[in-house]
């Protein structure tokens, strides 16, 4: 195993949660790094990346302002820090890493995937 998501659980609305994605050295290896997600019955979409240096971050309109990636290359790791949770957050979460240095929108720009770790916001 390359990524492994953690983190997730059951949050009320409005409540932060914190996703981790622990990664293999030579996964993270000059690497992009994002966070996917995929609700029941509908398709994977992209929520935030970060590039190789941590320079250069990107969101879906939907997450900014509350939800913040980072990473911290000498522990091989990723996180997610989400706040202002809302139930249309409710997800499976994945981390990938990407073919490039930069981070990227698209899924197909990713060859290596965490298995998930799913995030439920109710009350």
């Amino acid at each position: 195993v390359q990524l492994q998501a953690s983190g997730g659980g059951l949050v009320q609305p409005g409540g932060p949660l914190k996703l981790s994605c622990a990664a293999s050295r030579r996964t993270f290896s000059n690497n992009g790094v994002a966070w996917f997600r995929q609700a029941p019955g509908k398709d994977r979409e992209f929520v935030a990346g970060i590039s190789w240096r941590g320079d250069s971050t990107i969101y879906q309109d939907s997450v900014v302002g509350r939800f913040t990636i980072s990473r911290d290359n000498a522990r091989n790791m990723v996180y997610l820090q989400t706040n202002s949770l809302k139930p249309e957050d409710t997800a499976v979460y994945y981390c990938a890493a990407s073919r490039y240095s930069y981070a990227a929108r698209s899924a197909s720009d990713y060859n290596y995937w965490g298995q998930g770790t799913l995030v439920t916001v109710s009350s």
